[in-house]
């Protein structure tokens, strides 16, 4: 499954280093209205929640809502198989500027005009050699790679900086090695774990180049370490010609800047031999001085020396260089699937099971994973109550009822464990109406009966409905309720439908439904309606209006709360 993962990353340009998500493959076709799509974002909203990265969460594309059950199996056998691993260096990797280029001029040079074409689509810097000329004008350079070159094969083979190259792929390494020093920090922080998988292996191929990047020409040799040299020497000199004893003649040729007498030869010699400057550097007279000319050949010489030093390091390990592109590329997508993998585990690591295929619809202690403390919900629709009206309170659990059922097929059909015991059919089609927000109008009224006659009824199929009695008058919207249910029953659907009719409808319900109620069972000692969200099968529940008029009357000094409460509870008693 990795490898999925892997692929789908590259199919759309995935990376752990994007600001915003990137676009992806998505795809809810078993949820046939928007209110069932936008639970189902939710649900993935909610697993994605413990990503790093602004693109891991386009990985859910590779998990379409199937009706598969071999694909479901395999999911499930991955998503088993996950375990808890290192996350917290995850959000320090950030990647950063080019640290390391070439300390030298470098040129590509080539007799083959073939070559000459494809290294310039390479964006590498390409001189086309046609003259002596062209060969001369390569002594600027501190690096010449040479390629297809026989004409003037011998003479660039004079040239101290010139490298010979036997493949276009080995042209101007350099680049690599730019790229992989944008990577430095990232990879000496992943080193010291040890991650396995793709994202170990790929960090354990990377890390040994990094000696790469740490490569720039050493300024031991300088124009100024050479001038230092000099006055080192001319202090030796006067401190030691203290002690000599010279001729009249000897003295008189100092002053005059004759040739120095062999006394003072000998002596200057011997300074600039221990001072361990290259003699020819240094002039034979007294001060000495400093050859200019020739301190700027040798230095041309060392850089160039060490410039091709750098550059063999490089070729020497041409294989591996060549492939930091697609290794860095590799990595890349690693860190992604590493984030979903290890993000993911802190979802299933609090479930207790994947759920079953089965023809029953059963929750048996199942939480939603909406809510920070959920309570268990259990539920049960089966061959003989295929729908269930569902009563209760205002904010009683109604409508977050409809929701967890729709979350748990979306966990079902991702292949993802649940919490709690689950039992589902592998719907093909699941219709979800939230409640109408708008006010009661015949056109709402006719665009909800006309998407209920858009419905394509069958064993597989579940709908669940919200309030649909706001879009109607209450009498005809008891009606409406249980002509719906009685239809799609009898068409083998399984159904629930959140409603405040139950009074209207509890004698009228067709066969083959139930009526159940999340029921308000009081008030507590601050007044505060104590409501068990878990539905009681086939129990109508209590009407909270009346707990909330008595939550007024004790808790507000209006007379008019204490008046109502007094008047329903004689009307009650009578």
């Amino acid at each position: 499954m990795e490898e999925v993962l892997d692929a789908y990353c590259s199919e759309y340009g995935l990376s752990p280093f994007h600001d915003t998500k990137s676009p992806s493959r998505t795809s809810t076709g078993l949820y046939k209205t928007s209110d069932g799509r936008a639970t189902h974002t939710k649900v993935i909203n909610t697993l994605s929640k413990q990503f790093v990265f602004s693109d891991t969460s386009a990985l859910w594309g590779c998990f379409q809502l199937t009706q598969s059950q071999s694909e479901l199996e395999r999911r499930q056998a991955f998503f088993g198989s996950l375990h808890v691993g290192v996350r917290d260096f995850l959000p320090e990797l950030s990647l950063g500027k080019v640290s390391w280029r070439p300390p030298y001029g470098v040129v590509v040079v080539t007799e083959d005009e073939k070559i000459f074409t494809q290294l310039k689509e390479l964006g590498c810097p390409v001189k086309y050699l046609i003259t002596e000329y062209d060969v001369q004008s390569l002594e600027v350079y501190d690096v010449v790679q040479v390629i297809g070159c026989d004409q003037y094969y011998q003479t660039l083979e004079r040239l101290p900086q010139t490298v010979f190259l036997e493949s276009i792929e080995e042209v101007y390494l350099e680049r690599h090695v730019e790229l992989l020093s944008r990577w430095t920090t990232i990879l000496e922080q992943l080193a010291p774990f040890a991650l396995g998988g793709k994202v170990g292996s790929v960090v354990g191929q990377l890390v040994p180049l990094l000696v790469l990047t740490k490569q720039n020409v050493q300024e031991t040799v300088s124009l100024a370490s050479f001038e230092d040299g000099i006055e080192r020497i001319n202090t030796t000199i006067s401190t030691r010609m203290r002690d000599l004893v010279l001729t009249g003649d000897a003295l008189l040729a100092l002053v005059q800047k004759e040739k120095l007498p062999p006394q003072l030869q000998t002596l200057v010699r011997e300074a600039i031999a221990s001072s361990g400057l290259p003699g020819q550097i240094c002039s034979d007279t007294i001060p000495v001085r400093l050859n200019e000319p020739e301190a700027d050949r040798l230095l041309k010489k060392y850089q160039a020396t060490q410039f091709i030093s750098i550059a063999e390091a490089i070729r020497k390990q041409s294989t591996l260089v060549m492939q930091i592109p697609a290794l860095l590329a590799s990595l890349e997508r690693a860190l992604i699937v590493y984030d979903f993998c290890t993000g993911v585990v802190f979802y299933t690591s609090s479930t207790t099971g994947f759920p079953t295929i089965g023809p029953q619809c059963k929750l048996i202690d199942a939480k939603n994973i909406f809510l920070s403390a959920p309570q268990p919900i259990t539920f049960l629709l089966d061959a003989g109550t295929r729908a269930s009206l569902l009563t209760g309170a205002n904010s009683g659990g109604k409508t977050t009822l409809l929701e967890h059922v729709t979350q748990l097929v979306s966990l079902h059909q991702l292949g993802l464990p649940v919490k709690g015991i689950v039992e589902l059919p592998l719907f093909t089609e699941v219709y979800y109406f939230a409640k109408n927000k708008g006010s009661m109008n015949k056109g709402a009224f006719e665009t909800l009966l006309t998407q209920l006659a858009s419905i394509s009824p069958g064993t597989q199929t579940l709908i669940l409905a919200d309030e649909i009695e706001a879009v109607t008058e209450p009498g005809v919207a008891g009606l409406l309720i249980c002509a719906t249910v009685q239809y799609f029953v009898e068409k083998g659907c399984f159904m629930v439908i959140a409603t405040h009719l139950g009074q209207e409808i509890q004698h009228t319900i067709p066969a083959g439904s139930r009526i159940d109620g999340i029921e308000a069972k009081g008030l507590d000692a601050n007044f505060d309606l104590i409501i068990d969200h878990a539905p009681v099968l086939g129990r109508l529940a209590n009407s909270t209006p009346e707990l909330i008029i008595e939550r007024m009357a004790k808790t507000q000094s209006a007379p008019y709360f204490a008046f109502v409460h007094q008047y329903l509870l004689t009307k009650k008693e009578t």
